[in-house]
This record gives C-alpha cells, sequence and structure tokens, in this order.
C-alpha cells in the first residue's frame, strides 16, 4: 500500500514531513498539489479519511481566504468549491495511506497511519 504526500516543497512542515517519511524508509509518492490540485471529489474523500469535514482542510489563516470570506464553518459545498478552484486554500501537507489520512501538522502526526 502506498502512502501519498501532498506536498508543498516552499512549507517547512511539508518539508519537515516528506523527510520523515524519508527517514522511515517509507515507500511513497509525492504530490506537488499546487501543480496537481485535488479534485473536489479527492478533498472531500480526504476530509473524510481525516475526520475534519472541510473546515478542518482550510487554511484560514491564508491571505486568499480572507479575500474571499471563507470561515472554517462556512457550509462545505463552499469550501471544497473553493480549495478546488484554489489550492492555496488546503492545508498541507497530507499523508494519505489506505483508507487513513493525517496532517503533517505537527509532522510527527503522520507516524500514527505508517
Amino acid at each position: 500500500m502506498s502512502t501519498i504526500i501532498w506536498h508543498n516543497p516552499r512549507c517547512s512542515k511539508s518539508r519537515d514531513t516528506l523527510a520523515l517519511l524519508e527517514a522511515r524508509d517509507e515507500a511513497h509518492e509525492v504530490r506537488r498539489y499546487l501543480d496537481d490540485p485535488p479534485s473536489e471529489a479527492e478533498l472531500r474523500e480526504v476530509a473524510k479519511m481525516l475526520g475534519t469535514g472541510a473546515g478542518g482542510l482550510l487554511r484560514a489563516g491564508e491571505a486568499l481566504a480572507r479575500e474571499l470570506g471563507l470561515r472554517r464553518d462556512d457550509p462545505e459545498d463552499r469550501l471544497f468549491a473553493a480549495m478546488a478552484a484554489h489550492p492555496r486554500l488546503i492545508e498541507r501537507p497530507v499523508v494519505i495511506k489506505g483508507d487513513r489520512a493525517r496532517l503533517g501538522r505537527p509532522p510527527e502526526q503522520v507516524l500514527e497511519i505508517l
């Protein structure tokens, strides 16, 4: 079963989480989600795996979120559509293994699913 990391190389938490996977020799696929954005359906599936709903995947502090007037408690459809259209709004990194996912905040949190 492959491990996938939604990675942003400009993010220190994302880099630290990727380094953690590499240090454990965990076979993984790097998905640079800003270049290869997840669909709305993928976002819904990952939010379900995380158990957070759309609000848990939203980078609410991102300037774009404020510009768009987005809040974590907005309707799920609105948040998923916004994140699919603007992947910068997706919290990072996300590590997916099988039917489980974790945010790498802190990076060690992903160890729960490895």
